[in-house]
This record gives C-alpha cells, structure tokens and sequence, in this order.
C-alpha cells in the first residue's frame, strides 16, 4: 500500500478549505483516509492545524508528500524562523530601557532649574 500526505478538500463552493491526510494513494481525492494531520486554508493563507509530530512519524514509515504539501511545510518553517529573531530583538529593549533614565535625569535637571 502506498501512502501519500495530500489534501482532501472541505468546505463550500469558492470557499476551499483543505485538510492534511495520510491517505492509500489509490483512493479518491476526498475518499476515506487513515489520518487527519492538518487543515489549510487558501484563502487566508493559513495553516489552522498542523501536526508535525504525526507526519514526520508517516514519513519516516515510507509516506510520499504531495508537492502541495511539499509548498505548505516550506510556509510553515518559514512561520516558524521569525520566532528566533524576536528572541534575538530582545536584547534591543533592554538597551532602550537603559537610555530611559538619562531622559528622567533631564526633567529632574530641568524641574530643579524651574523651582530655584
């Protein structure tokens, strides 16, 4: 039996939704399917669900991802490098708190300036 992580759609006319399956390559496009692993939306372009634990375990067992699916993983890493970079973007912060109290030194300089 060859496996395959395709979509199969759901959803209304002009209204696509698809899902990530595991399905029997022989099956229909919207057929039976052994595992649900994720949902799509195009419209919004934006992964609702995905279980990565779940298709890496059907890949490492011989499944074959579909070049859409292929598309999809390549946007979710992408979804998930900018994580890094807001983790790095901290360091920013503490370095524009610091530079806070220099402006509160001013008013005070300015205030003891006003009240002589």
């Amino acid at each position: 039996m060859a496996v395959k992580i395709r979509f199969t759609r759901i959803g209304k006319k002009h209204a696509p939704v698809y899902r990530i399956v595991a399905v029997d390559s022989r099956k229909k496009r919207d057929g039976e399917y052994l595992e649900n692993l994720g949902t799509y939306n195009p419209l919004t372009k934006t992964i609702v669900q995905w279980h990565e634990d779940r298709i890496q375990h059907w890949v490492s067992v011989g499944a074959i991802l579909t070049d859409s699916v292929k598309r999809l993983q390549k946007i979710k890493n992408k979804q998930a490098a900018p994580v890094v970079a807001v983790e790095a973007a901290a360091p920013k912060a503490k370095v524009a708190k610091k530079a806070a109290p220099a402006k509160d030194k001013a008013v005070k300089a300015v205030s003891a300036k006003a009240a002589k």
